[in-house]
C-alpha cells in the first residue's frame, strides 16, 4: 500500500520554489549547478583525525565553531538571508523532571507550500527535478568541510579562499534559512554527487568529525531519514548551537554489549522514545562504523529513524520511529495533529519546536511526553528491531530481559541477554 500524508516541507533555501521549474540559458544567479560553479570559491577546513580517539582534539588554526560556523552564520544573518529572526523566538524549559525545551517558532509555519510526501519508503532515488542543494545560492554557503586519511602531519588545515572543485564533489556547510536555533546549519556531504538521503559510512564519519572539531557539547548534529521527517531527498545533516542539555542526553541507559572495537551499545530507559545509545570505540571511525552498520540495517529494512550526534561526537543516539506511518494510517489523535509538529530528531531529543502560541503557552511535560510516546516504536516492535540490528552486526540478536528494582530516585537494572552484560547501577 502506498502511504502518503499531506506535508508542509520546511523551506531551507531562499531558492526553494516550484521544483519542476526549469530555466534555460543559465539560472541568472550563483548556484551550485554547472551554469554557475566555475570560479566559485569558499573557505576550506580539512582534518585527518580518523584514527584519533573520540573526543581527542587536534590543534586548529581557526576557531571552528566560533569563527567558521557561528561567525559565518552571523554574517549571513546581518545580510538578511534568513526568513525570520530566530534569536527573537521565545524559548523556555518546561517545568518537570525531564526539562523538555519548548520554542515558539511561528516563522517556520509561514509561506510554505503543501505537497504530497511519501512515507512508506526510507530509500528513494534522487530526483534532480525536485529541489536539491545544487540549487541553493552560493551566498547561503559558509565553507567547505573535508576529512582526509592522508599522511600529512598537519592534522587540521584551513584555507580561507579555495575554489569549489566540481570534479571532486566538495562537502559544504550551508545555512538553513528557516532556522530552528542560533547557528542552524546544514552539512551536505559531496554535494555535487547528488546523493539521496541515506546513511553511508563515509558521510556519517564526516558528521561525527564535524562534531569532534567543534569541541563543544552544546553543538549537536542530527539526521532525519525519509519517513522520519527529512524534508529534502538530498543527503544532509543538520546542526545548531543551544547552550542547555537535551532531555535525551540526561536519560538513564542500560548497557547491552560492547563490540570488539570497544563501542558500548546501550538502550535508553525512562524516556518516551525507545532508542539505542552508542559510545566509546578505539577510534572515531570505530564508533562511526558501528552506528553506520546499525543505520544501514534500519534503512535496508525500511524502518524510519533519526540520529543525534551529541557531546562533541562522543555519544550517538539512534532512534527508530513510526509517527509518519501512524499519521498516514489515521492513528494519531486530532489534538496532536492540530499542533502541526512533525517530530524529527530535535523534537525526539527533547527540543520541542512549536508553531502555535497556544501550544507554547500550554506546554507541559505531560504533553511533550504524550507526543514523543506516539513517535516511539512499541516495546515489542523495538525488541524486534533490536534483534534485527544485532543480527546484522554479528551478535546473537537475543533481546535482554529486564528486571527493575524501582525506587524514588532510580534503582538497579538487571540484564540477562548475554554473559558480557553485568548488573549496572542506573541513575536519573
Amino acid at each position: 500500500m502506498l502511504l502518503k500524508i499531506k506535508r508542509v516541507p520546511t523551506v531551507v533555501s531562499n531558492y526553494q520554489k516550484d521544483e519542476t521549474a526549469e530555466e534555460g540559458g543559465g539560472c541568472g544567479r550563483n548556484c551550485l549547478s554547472k551554469c554557475c560553479i566555475n570560479g566559485a570559491r569558499l573557505p576550506l577546513y580539512t582534518c585527518n583525525n580518523v584514527d584519533k580517539s573520540v573526543g581527542e582534539k587536534a590543534e586548529s588554526p581557526v576557531a571552528f565553531l566560533d569563527s567558521l560556523v557561528l561567525g559565518e552564520w552571523e554574517d549571513r544573518f546581518q545580510r538578511g538571508l534568513f526568513r525570520y529572526d530566530v534569536t527573537a523566538c521565545e524559548t523556555k524549559v518546561i517545568p518537570g523532571k525531564y526539562g523538555f525545551i519548548a520554542q515558539l517558532n511561528e516563522g517556520r509555519h509561514l509561506k510554505k507550500r503543501p505537497t504530497e510526501f511519501r512515507v512508506d519508503k526510507v530509500l528513494q532515488p534522487f530526483d534532480g527535478n525536485k529541489f536539491n542543494f545544487t540549487k541553493v545560492g552560493q551566498e547561503e554557503l559558509l565553507f567547505q568541510f573535508e576529512a582526509t586519511d592522508d599522511d600529512d602531519d598537519r592534522e587540521i588545515q584551513f584555507f580561507p579562499n579555495m575554489p569549489l572543485d566540481a570534479d571532486n564533489s566538495p562537502s559544504v556547510v550551508a545555512i538553513n534559512v528557516s532556522p530552528i536555533e542560533y547557528g542552524h546549519v546544514l552539512l551536505i556531504p559531496c554535494v555535487l554527487d547528488c546523493l539521496p538521503q541515506r546513511i553511508d559510512h563515509k558521510s556519517l564519519l564526516l558528521a561525527i568529525q564535524m562534531a569532534t572539531v567543534a569541541a563543544n557539547s552544546y553543538f549537536r548534529l542530527g539526521y532525519n531519514s525519509l519517513g522520519a521527517f527529512a524534508t529534502i531527498n538530498h543527503l544532509h545533516f543538520q546542526a545548531y548551537y543551544l547552550a542547555m542539555p537535551f532531555p535525551i542526553e540526561k536519560a538513564p541507559s542500560l548497557k547491552i554489549t560492547t563490540t570488539n572495537d570497544c563501542v558500548k551499545i546501550s538502550k535508553l530507559l525512562k524516556y518516551p522514545v525507545r532508542g539505542l545509545l552508542f559510545e566509546g570505540g578505539s577510534s572515531i571511525k570505530d564508533l562511526s562504523d558501528t552506528v553506520a552498520n546499525a543505520s544501514v540495517c534500519l534503512q535496508n529494512n525500511n524502518i524510519p529513524f533519526n540520529i543525534l550526534i551529541s557531546d562533541s561526537g562522543k555519544q550517538i543516539f539512534l532512534l527508530p520511529q513510526c509517527y509518519a506511518e501512524k499519521q498516514a494510517l489515521g492513528e494519531v489523535s486530532s489534538k496532536l495533529l492540530d499542533t502541526q509538529v512533525n517530530p524529527a530528531v530535535w523534537e525526539m531529543s527533547g527540543h520541542m519546536v512549536l508553531k502555535r502560541k497556544e501550544d507554547y503557552q500550554g506546554a507541559s511535560e505531560e504533553k511533550a511526553w504524550s507526543l514523543l510516546a506516539e513517535v516511539s516504536l512499541s516495546e515489542e516492535r523495538f525488541k524486534e528491531v533490536n534483534t534485527m540490528i544485532f543480527e546484522a552486526m554479528g551478535f546473537s540478536g537475543e533481546e535482554e530481559e529486564l528486571e527493575e528494582q524501582s525506587s524514588m530516585d532510580g534503582g538497579f537494572i538487571r540484564a540477562q541477554c548475554c554473559p558480557s552484560v553485568k548488573e549496572e547501577a542506573v541513575s536519573n
